[in-house]
């Protein structure tokens, strides 16, 4: 018999992990957005990292059918791989508006209540600014490094560009032009990085509150426009529709083509608010909503008083 020692050890790649996860979560995503799912895993020991990117059908309650998506792909990728998944992090890019049975939710789990501890910001990994920061310091240091060694393990005299960066910096002193514009744009520099490390990023994406804090929902800030945008150009009389979606802020502006603006303006208002109820952000943006009258726009019929009028009396 083979002992402990002599067995090796398995490892699986994070590209395996991550075709597992997406095929879990085409299993679980009712068509047409099945198989649309894509994203990233990081396998570290005997636990793993999952994010995925998936689509949602229309219309849907985003924060069941996320739920549902996790659980499915943490048990499916655990029993898969026997690694320990964490719950993933999910993000509905797009809702496809095509005719598709919604995700039923769970009447076990569902709860209108607010999580104790609210859905945090994602942050973002940043990679490539990392990436060029990281390769522009080795290159450097890299340059640095290879012609100090030639000067004093061969014998050779150091290059002309460090010769002439020595003798720069030698006949400079601090309060000259050159030097003081150099320091405050390494002082914006190093501001900027600090930001970029202390700062989530990811501004495209709002958090969704699940049913428990563990889940961890985002949904992109055009999807949520994508939404409002339908729901108010249902609005009978409205024509066109423009949504931005901030993080802070939801405007809408609509043009009216026929009916009463107040009216119109009420409707768009009711359903701008539903939407956004409806997707359980983790903070609600501040809604603005305007309805203008287009060029054409055609005012409503004066109300005319159709009783009969009374038989006017004569006088004796």
């Amino acid at each position: 018999m083979t002992g402990a020692a002599g067995r090796g050890t398995t490892t699986i790649a994070d590209k395996a992990v991550r075709r597992i996860a997406e095929k879990a979560a085409s299993e679980v995503l009712p068509a047409p957005s099945a198989g649309t799912a894509t994203g990233s895993a990081h396998v570290h020991g005997r636990t793993a990292d999952v994010a995925l990117h998936v689509a949602l059908p229309y219309p849907t309650p985003l924060s069941e059918a996320a739920r549902r998506v996790q659980q499915h792909v943490a048990e499916r990728t655990r029993e898969l791989t026997g690694l320990e998944i964490a719950p993933p992090r999910l993000a509905v890019t797009r809702l496809s508006a095509q005719d598709a049975a919604p995700v039923a939710p769970d009447p076990l789990t569902t709860d209108d209540r607010p999580p104790a501890r609210g859905p945090r910001r994602w942050w973002s990994a940043r990679r490539a600014p990392t990436a060029v920061l990281v390769l522009l310091a080795a290159a450097a240091c890299a340059t640095v490094t290879v012609d100090v060694i030639r000067v004093h393990a061969g014998g050779h005299r150091a290059a002309a560009w460090r010769l002439h960066i020595v003798d720069w910096f030698a006949a400079h002193r601090f309060g000259d032009l050159g030097v003081t514009v150099g320091a405050a744009v390494g002082a914006v520099v190093g501001l900027w990085l600090l930001a970029q490390a202390l700062t989530p990023g990811r501004r495209g994406r709002l958090t969704v509150s699940g049913p428990t804090p563990r889940h961890n929902v985002a949904v992109d800030r055009s999807t949520v426009a994508e939404l409002v945008r339908g729901a108010v150009h249902d609005v009978p009389g409205i024509e066109t529709v423009r949504v931005r979606a901030g993080r802070r802020r939801l405007t809408v502006r609509a043009g009216l083509a026929f009916g009463d603006q107040q009216e119109a303006l009420r409707q768009a208002t009711a359903a701008t608010d539903r939407i956004l109820s409806g997707c359980r952000l983790r903070r609600t943006p501040r809604r603005r909503v305007s309805v203008t009258p287009e060029p054409t726009w055609q005012s409503p019929p004066p109300e005319t008083d159709n009783t009969p009028d009374e038989p006017k009396g004569h006088a004796g």
